[in-house]
């Protein structure tokens, strides 16, 4: 058995109290997220993948999601970049990223993931890389991060869609509206969801 971890959008816009979209409360999960992080197994885990908000402000503002949301995420900006110490993160255990202009990590065709560690490595289409990982035998995806009402409950709906057993660590995630409880008794009763 082997579980992978997706690490929804812990960006500084979102994450801490002067980011431009900042989620309440967010900031007091970074250092609970960096030691949960740390203590991952290589012989149990497949990989981490991080996930990145990511916007540029001409197409933001003509996007239905700037009615919701001011600008946040931009491209290589701070508020784009983690939080997280990912250095803290054993160096045998794959590190991945993904970029999404929207909420949903399943909803733009052409996404690809990159390997943090290895800059030559070619890109791999979401898809592809999902397909991947149950071929190898990740029977268990655990995801955290932000906004659990938002881009982690569209993460975790790809997920169940694709037939994962997934957990949501409640203290490794904050919500806008609703808290991952309410999201998970609301959306997912049905779902191999366990809320931890």
């Amino acid at each position: 058995m082997s579980r992978f971890v997706i690490v929804v959008d812990a960006q500084r816009d979102f994450m801490l109290p002067d980011g431009a979209l900042y989620v309440v409360g967010a900031e007091a999960l970074i250092a609970p997220m960096n030691e949960m992080l740390a203590s991952l197994s290589p012989a149990e885990t497949a990989g981490v993948l991080l996930t990145f908000d990511t916007h540029e402000p001409e197409p933001y503002a003509r996007s239905a999601e700037a009615g919701q949301f001011p600008l946040h995420c931009v491209r290589d900006s701070a508020g784009w970049q983690t939080v997280l110490d990912v250095t803290a993160i054993d160096p045998q255990i794959p590190l991945y990223t993904l970029e999404k202009g929207v909420f949903a990590m399943w909803e733009e065709s052409g996404v690809t993931i990159l390997d943090a560690r290895r800059s030559e490595a070619a890109s791999v289409p979401r898809d592809r890389f999902f397909n991947r990982l149950r071929v190898e035998g990740v029977d268990e995806i655990m995801v955290i991060g932000v906004a659990a009402d938002f881009c982690v409950r569209w993460a975790v709906d790809g997920l169940i869609e694709r037939d994962f057993r997934i957990t949501v660590p409640a203290a490794l995630t904050r919500g806008i509206v609703r808290q991952i409880d309410a999201v998970a008794a609301e959306e997912w009763a049905t779902a191999r969801v366990a809320i931890a």
